[in-house]
């Protein structure tokens, strides 16, 4: 090297700046190629291996699809967790991860260590993985899948019968619509449901933007998945799907991600060949399979128009049956599912927020800025906030009251309120919104009409293409023609091309090595490869441009000849040209259906017990925003861990209770509120009530102006006028005044006392201060102690020995605070049965198994199940 480095010292600056730059990109060059050989030997390793998922964990296969009556080729793994993670944990909730079926193989969703299923063994959480295998089974169809995704649910509830709700299931693109299918089939396999950038309204988009949609009808409908599946001797190469996804940015296709390895190639190598790895690993599928799935979902769009039925036809495919809270999220930088297409399914099925509330369903969603759509699944670096704040709250999730929420994750300060009740860094809140904030989303649903008329011509050509052509192309089709085609498409090709199968390339591999051993890197202020940037960036705009041109002249022939009256009419379609899947809720079936519900909850405005109680007036206090945080929710969770409630009163329980109260409060607010003075009989009961009511309120910020007229109309009801209520008030005045005055340096001191004491000892009888976490040093004192200020309860008020004890056999509950949060958002529940009028609460003076001295755990009968 030395000899080099002198002849190149004696040139001009500027020759040795070229004669440098040209040196670097010759190596470059030769180590770019190298690792596309390298990428190639990596695809036909995998596929030789049999394509196994590109899990980075360590799994074992519990129930294998091809196994049961009606085959599939999906299995059932259970995830063995690292050593960097805790072991897992049986009693809690377990997590399902379905991965996408869209071309590539398995694996995206747990393809890091920062995945979905990395995020949930760091938190101790039992994990499962849906995979499935390269070829289908002979004689498979969706509803083979569908069952074998049944069976698979079914196994993991088996093996936790005594985890903290059902199994939290997260569907990944196509994974989604599948999960939905089984969960509106069968709602009572699993717990909440996250749909990760997952289509379900095919239809929607935005003028201008998502041409992927206006494909179905350029290429005149489903006819092309039938004439693929054709070619493909009965079976469909997902490679046809991966070569769709590339086309829709051809910069990154063609240029940029090359680019990006040829530029970065010292550094890029393990990356990229990791990625490749599943990006090349191209999956089949059945004929029968991808005609159901563009027939009926793509092109059809019946999902959410509820005209789906399953195989014998006995039962319709209805969303409206999914009882568990359904959680999506989606990103504005996600090209393949837009926003749109993730969440119109909401406005499709329900009017308002008020029919979602009376079909007792929970939605939320959470839109991401930026990343990507195999970012959503990754969740590496961008999104993993959002996976880790959704692993954590999902027990607040679940017991949300019925409505439409959008999950907000912000960061928090030392001098965030209530901090110590905070899991990790952010804080989640769960904010009401309404179907018209959904709507908004969109730049209007008028141009989704010309879709219909698609769907009508492509069921005439897909019925001449059954008719008259398929049989031809059958016949000249076997499995040798169907292995050629395979082989040449695109995104096989060029991998086998450039691999060691190809005898031009073997000298490439010990030129490659010599590069390594005399690597010279360039300078990055070198002239010559600034000037590279610069024409990789032109290269880039002038193919994004060739993009938006394609995409705008794509859209403006779909809109010629879809929103043609005349081809309306020839195909017998007449304006408005659309479905309403609404229609079939106004019926005489469903009106005598909200009759029963008023008549079933009518009884429990003047009964129920303590617990209904604080929960009614908790609801009260905080319905007026309707945001729901998780920081009181932890608060009254570590409550009931210091007490050993959580272990007596089951989650569902819980949610129960806050649904009938939520009910009750949103149908007649009066009535619900003059009942309380029926459910709190005693005094000291009612004024433990609301000094935990306002400490809770008090966890999340100063309380507002309006909240504070509701705790003041709650006294006066409750008869509270002695100078303890009129403390109890005050309390909260001067807190929030104390707030919003400046603050002053705070001093290192101990921390203060925890932020519920009074209200603890008040409502959930505890003598004890419940335990608390240690702050993390960032916080300062003051941030650590949210409700200092708090008066203990009176000491002539005894409450230790004090059981709130449910006054009927009905269902148990405990204060957990989900939907009884500072700014929780309560609505409607089932019917329940109807309960017997409210007993005084007993004494019960028990010793605390968990110590911290005596304690009167709530204590709860186990009753009929609310109807």
């Amino acid at each position: 090297m030395s000899a080099p480095t002198s002849a190149l010292s004696v040139l001009p600056p500027g020759a040795a700046a070229a004669a440098d730059y040209w040196i670097d990109a010759w190596q470059r060059s030769v180590l770019f190629w190298d690792v596309l050989r390298e990428r190639g030997n990596v695809f036909l390793e995998h596929a030789l291996s049999g394509k196994p998922p590109v899990l980075v964990f360590d799994y074992e296969v519990i129930v294998d699809g091809r196994e049961l009556a009606d085959p599939a080729n999906y299995a059932l793994a259970a995830i063995k967790p690292p050593e960097q993670c805790p072991p897992t944990d049986p009693k809690k909730r377990p997590f399902v991860v379905i991965d996408p079926r869209a071309g590539h193989g398995p694996g995206i969703g747990g393809f890091k260590m920062d995945s979905e299923i990395g995020i949930a063994l760091q938190q101790g959480h039992p994990c499962y993985f849906v995979m499935f295998y390269p070829q289908p089974e002979p004689e498979q169809t969706l509803a083979s899948v569908g069952l074998a995704e049944k069976v698979f649910l079914e196994k993991v509830n088996e093996l936790h019968p005594d985890a903290i709700g059902k199994p939290f299931v997260i569907g990944n693109c196509q994974g989604g619509w599948a999960l939905t299918l089984v969960a509106s089939l069968h709602p009572n396999l699993v717990g909440p449901i996250l749909l990760a950038g997952s289509p379900l309204s095919y239809w929607s988009g935005v003028e201008g933007k998502n041409p992927m949609r206006y494909s179905g009808g350029l290429l005149g409908g489903t006819w092309t998945a039938s004439f693929a599946g054709d070619i493909g001797n009965g079976k469909f190469d997902g490679a046809y799907l991966v070569n769709n996804f590339e086309q829709l940015d051809p910069a990154n296709t063609y240029w940029k991600k090359l680019y990006r390895l040829y530029d970065r190639v010292d550094t890029e190598r393990e990356r990229f060949l990791e990625f490749e790895r599943w990006w090349g690993g191209h999956y089949i599928l059945n004929k029968a399979e991808m005609e159901w799935i563009t027939q009926n979902l793509f092109v059809g769009n019946r999902l959410t128009a509820g005209e789906l039925y399953t195989a014998d036809g006995k039962r319709r495919i209805d969303m409206h049956n999914i009882r568990s809270p359904i959680i999506v999220f989606a990103s504005w930088g996600d090209n393949i599912t837009p926003p749109q297409q993730a969440l119109n399914w909401i406005p499709d099925i329900y009017d308002s927020v008020e029919d979602i509330r009376l079909n007792e369903q929970t939605i939320v969603y959470c839109l991401h800025e930026k990343v990507g759509h195999l970012g959503i699944f990754v969740s590496a670096g961008v999104a993993t906030k959002e996976h880790s704040e959704f692993a954590t709250a999902l027990d607040l999730i679940d017991v949300l009251p019925p409505g439409l929420y959008e999950a907000v994750i912000q960061d928090t300060s030392p001098e965030t309120p209530g901090l110590e009740y905070a899991d990790g860094r952010y804080v989640i809140r769960f904010e009401p919104r309404d179907v018209s904030d959904i709507l908004k989303l969109d730049d209007g649903r008028g141009d989704e009409r010309a879709f219909e008329v698609v769907r009508r011509v492509s069921e005439i050509n897909q019925g001449v293409y059954d008719h008259f052509i398929s049989p031809w192309v059958r016949l000249a089709s076997n499995e040798f023609t169907a292995s050629l085609w395979r082989n040449l498409n695109p995104a096989r090709f060029e991998r086998l091309l450039v691999s060691d199968w190809n005898p031009a390339l073997s000298a490439l591999k010990p030129i490659a090595e010599a590069v390594r051993q005399n690597r010279r890197p360039v300078q990055v202020d070198n002239p010559l490869r600034e000037a590279q940037e610069e024409i990789s960036d032109n290269i880039g705009e002038a193919l994004d441009r060739y993009r938006d041109q394609r995409d705008a002249l794509q859209e403006f022939v779909f809109k010629s000849v879809y929103e043609s009256p005349l081809l309306a009419s020839l195909v017998g379609l007449q304006p408005p040209l659309e479905r309403s899947a609404k229609a079939r809720r106004h019926s005489w079936a469903h009106d005598e259906m909200l009759k029963l519900k008023r008549q079933a909850f009518d009884g429990g405005f003047e009964q129920g017990s303590l617990l209904d109680g604080f929960l009614r007036l908790m609801i009260y206090v905080a319905i007026g925003t309707g945001v729901v945080d998780e920081r009181p929710f932890n608060g009254i969770r570590r409550v009931m861990r210091d007490t050993g409630l959580d272990k007596t009163v089951t989650l569902e329980q819980l949610k129960e209770s806050i649904r009938q109260q939520t009910y009750l409060v949103r149908t007649d607010e009066e009535r619900a509120l003059s009942g309380l003075s029926l459910l709190l009989a005693e005094p000291h009961h009612r004024q433990q009530a609301l000094t935990l009511t306002r400490e809770l309120l008090e966890l999340c910020g100063p309380i507002s102006a309006g909240k504070v007229e509701r705790l003041a109309r709650v006294a006066q009801v409750l008869g509270l006028e002695s100078q303890a209520a009129d403390a109890v008030l005050a309390n909260v005045v001067a807190s929030a005044a104390s707030r919003q005055a400046p603050a002053t340096p705070a001093t290192p001191a101990t921390p203060a006392t925890p932020a519920t004491p009074a209200a603890v000892e008040a409502a959930v009888p505890v003598r004890a201060a419940p335990k608390r976490r240690s702050s993390p040093s960032k916080r300062s004192p003051a941030a650590a102690s949210p409700a200092a200020s708090v008066k203990e309860a009176p000491a002539d008020k005894p409450v230790a020995d004090e059981a709130l004890k449910p006054a009927t056999p009905a269902k148990a509950v405990a204060t957990k605070p989900a939907a009884a949060s500072a700014e929780a958002t309560p609505a409607t529940t089932k019917p329940p049965v109807k309960r017997k009028p409210a007993a005084k609460p007993a004494v019960n003076g028990k010793a605390n198994p968990e110590g911290g001295g005596e304690t009167g755990p709530i204590q709860a009968k186990p009753g009929p199940k609310a109807g």
